[in-house]
């Protein structure tokens, strides 16, 4: 046998996984760090915007029932989103443990945590499905919605709040391959779902004839088979956190047992997730509270503006769901870093994300500024929602920035756990600012003041997370190790 060439040597090493460097403590150069941020990111990235164009294609076949069935579902729109911030808080709670435990390369821990995130995580959704269900006939009228929508809006809300239930489990068993440095795969199926989504939308709006109760049912029968399919490669397929599955290699003693008592949440994994979920908690509540009184305000400008308002946020979408496959990539390599002891490298690689962030997501501002007439034609045939709509996202467009250096920010310090003070800030920006700038530019400039505030907002919301990404305190306090990596 020929002893192998420095050159294949070299390409052997650049198709190791970077990520257990970060394990092994081993020194990364600035293109690998580059590299893993990157080859992190992408799959989140497209998986994101998939979502957006699925979504936006979505919304569009909804569009095009009017602009009634679009304001019932604008209307409750923003109350599912919070109910999406809950699920979602609670799985980052149990994932960000996961991502330090890998970190340290305690797979075991990592498993046990995963184990508990399930029953506590279930428990959760069925709660939240329950209130769903319980609010949905009085959310339009309490939203200010008019009687003509208010049938519509209430039946959206109350099917989605049915199929929450596999939302929180798709979202948990999608966050622990994430935290485990699998994107890929939750991307696959993210990108699946939307595609479903699609499919079985066109069927139920369409050919089934069902109108907004269709574009629900779509919605639901889509993340059902993505949840059993992201269960599967959780449980079954993941060589870290496969708690179902049965190796050679592996002892049943070395997986872990899978009776009741090692599903039983215990006092310490929970807290520590409540730690940390419950300040992301108490920020989705409360930003989406802020995003309902921005109905609120919205509201009684008329259904042309709640249409256009809904839609444009569609589009929008697109430009920030890039940051957010950015800012996912951030959690996963700041958890595990700081798991590993890596304290300088953890640092290097939150400013090499946010950096990257905000150029992309300029980027996209810059296009959607120059292309907001055409989206939003593809949005409504109604001409003058489409006027509307192109007018505010282009005030938008000069917030994408800052917009970018708040959400991957976020997702740094999701990694660390440091949850509460940055909920803080979110809170006191939206209530602070955006709330009460809205109010008072809605009665003057209508919904181009209400979209001015937002720019404005999310620009100061932006700046305040970069000085607390600089000045270092969401780390400097964590009891880890100084590499000099």
């Amino acid at each position: 046998m020929h002893a192998a060439s420095p050159k294949m040597t070299v390409e052997k090493e650049k198709g190791k996984d970077l990520l257990a460097y970060i394990r092994e403590g081993k020194a990364m150069t600035q293109q690998e760090k580059l590299r893993l941020i990157v080859s992190l990111s992408i799959p989140s990235i497209l998986a994101q915007i998939s979502a957006t164009v699925m979504f936006f294609i979505d919304a569009s076949m909804v569009g095009h029932l009017g602009a009634k069935a679009t304001a019932a579902i604008g209307l409750v729109e923003t109350t599912g989103w919070l109910i999406g911030g809950l699920a979602a808080a609670a799985n980052m709670g149990f994932s960000v443990q996961v991502a330090h435990f890998i970190g340290a390369s305690d797979f075991e821990s990592a498993r046990r945590v995963l184990r508990q995130s399930i029953v506590s995580c279930l428990i959760w959704s069925v709660t939240i499905s329950l209130t769903a269900l319980a609010m949905g006939p009085f959310l339009p009228y309490w939203l200010g919605g008019s009687e003509e929508i208010a049938h519509d809006a209430s039946l959206y809300f109350m099917l989605i709040g049915v199929f929450g239930i596999f939302f929180q489990m798709e979202g948990l068993a999608g966050s622990m391959l994430k935290c485990s440095g699998n994107m890929k795969i939750p991307s696959i199926l993210n990108i699946a779902m939307c595609v479903m989504d699609v499919v079985f939308n066109y069927g139920f709006i369409y050919v089934l004839n069902l109108g907004v109760m269709g574009a629900a049912l779509g919605t639901g029968l889509a993340e059902i088979i993505t949840a059993g399919l992201m269960g599967y490669f959780l449980l079954w397929r993941s060589d870290m956190l496969g708690i179902l599955k049965k190796t050679k290699r592996e002892t049943p003693e070395a997986m872990g047992s899978n009776t009741w008592r090692d599903f039983r949440p215990t006092g310490k994994v929970v807290s520590t997730a409540f730690k940390i979920g419950a300040p992301m908690g108490l920020q989705h509540l409360l930003m989406g509270s802020a995003q309902i009184i921005s109905t609120l305000i919205v509201a009684p400008l008329g259904t042309i503006a709640i249409a256009a308002h809904s839609l444009a946020i569609t589009v929008e979408s697109l430009c920030y769901m890039p940051g957010y496959g950015i800012s996912e990539a951030a959690t996963t390599l700041v958890g595990q870093g700081i798991g590993a002891g890596q304290k300088l490298l953890t640092r290097s690689f939150a400013n090499m994300s946010v950096s990257l962030g905000i150029g992309v997501m300029t980027l996209m501002g810059i296009l959607m500024y120059v292309f907001a007439p055409e989206l939003m034609s593809l949005m409504s045939p109604v001409a003058t929602i489409q006027d509307l709509g192109a007018s505010i996202l282009r005030i938008e467009a000069f917030a994408e920035p800052m917009f970018a250096a708040a959400i991957v920010c976020n997702g740094i310090f999701i990694g660390a756990g440091d949850t509460l003070k940055p909920a803080i800030m979110s809170l006191v920006s939206m209530w602070g600012v955006r709330l009460t700038l809205a109010a008072y530019l809605a009665r003057q400039y209508g919904l181009k003041g209400v979209w001015t505030a937002m720019a404005v907002e999310l620009s100061f919301r932006g700046l305040m997370f970069l000085a607390r990404l600089f000045r270092g305190h969401w780390y400097e306090k964590l009891k880890i190790g100084t590499s000099t990596t």
